[in-house]
C-alpha cells in the first residue's frame, strides 16, 4: 500500500515538479493526509479532488521512471489472469496485461516492492516488464475479473440444470410414447 512517508514525500515533490501543485499546497496535502483516515495516499489525492487521475498517473510514471497504464476499461486476458491467485494480485496490487513474446507486461501500484519479481516468478517464467498504475483501479479490475468468473460458473450451472430438465422431459415423452404404444397394441 502506497502510504509510506518516503512515498508521500516523493509523489508530492513530483507533483510540484510537474507544476500540478505549489510547494505550499504540497505541504498542506501531506499534513491533511497524515490527519485523514485514508490508508492509501493515491486514493486520498483523487477522492479529495486534489489531483486528476491522469495527473497522478503522470506523477507515478515520473516517480518510478516507468510508463503508466490506466487499467480502467481495459479487457484483461482470462487465461493470463488465471495464472495468478486473486489474493496474490490484490495483496501486491498488480495485474498482468499481456504477454509480448517471452515478456509479461504487469501493471503494479508499487513496482519497487521488495521480492515482487521473485514472487511473480513463482507463477510464471516470463521476463517481467512493469508499468505503474493506480492501486484502487488495479484492485477493482482484479475484483471485477474474479466476480465475472464466479458469474460464469453460475451460468454454467444454469446450463447444466437446463440440460437436466430437458433430459427429464425427453425421458417423460419416451415413457408416454411407450404407454401409448402399449394401449394401441392391446386394442
Amino acid at each position: 500500500m502506497a502510504i509510506g512517508k518516503k512515498y508521500v514525500e516523493g509523489i508530492t515533490n513530483t507533483l510540484v515538479k510537474l507544476e500540478k501543485l505549489s510547494m505550499s499546497e504540497a505541504d498542506a496535502i501531506k499534513k491533511a493526509f497524515h490527519d485523514s483516515e485514508h490508508d492509501v495516499f493515491d486514493d486520498f489525492l483523487i477522492q479529495e479532488g486534489l489531483v486528476e487521475r491522469d495527473e497522478l498517473l503522470k506523477a507515478l510514471s515520473v516517480y518510478y521512471q516507468l510508463p503508466s497504464f490506466d487499467v480502467v476499461g481495459y479487457f484483461f486476458e482470462t487465461l493470463l489472469l488465471q495464472k495468478f491467485p486473486k489474493d496474490f494480485l490484490l495483496r501486491n496490487a498488480i495485474i498482468p496485461i499481456e504477454v509480448d513474446e517471452n515478456m509479461l507486461l504487469v501493471v503494479a501500484s508499487e513496482p519497487d516492492l521488495p521480492d515482487l519479481l521473485p514472487q511473480i516468478g513463482d507463477f510464471v517464467s516470463y521476463d517481467i516488464l512493469f508499468y505503474v498504475g493506480l492501486e484502487h483501479d488495479i484492485c477493482d479490475a482484479v475484483e471485477e475479473y474474479y466476480e465475472q468468473a464466479l458469474t460464469q460458473e453460475s451460468q454454467d450451472e444454469d446450463l447444466r440444470q437446463e440440460r437436466l430438465l430437458a433430459r427429464e422431459e425427453h425421458d417423460l415423452e419416451l415413457q408416454n410414447i411407450e404407454v401409448d404404444a402399449t394401449f394401441n397394441d392391446e386394442d
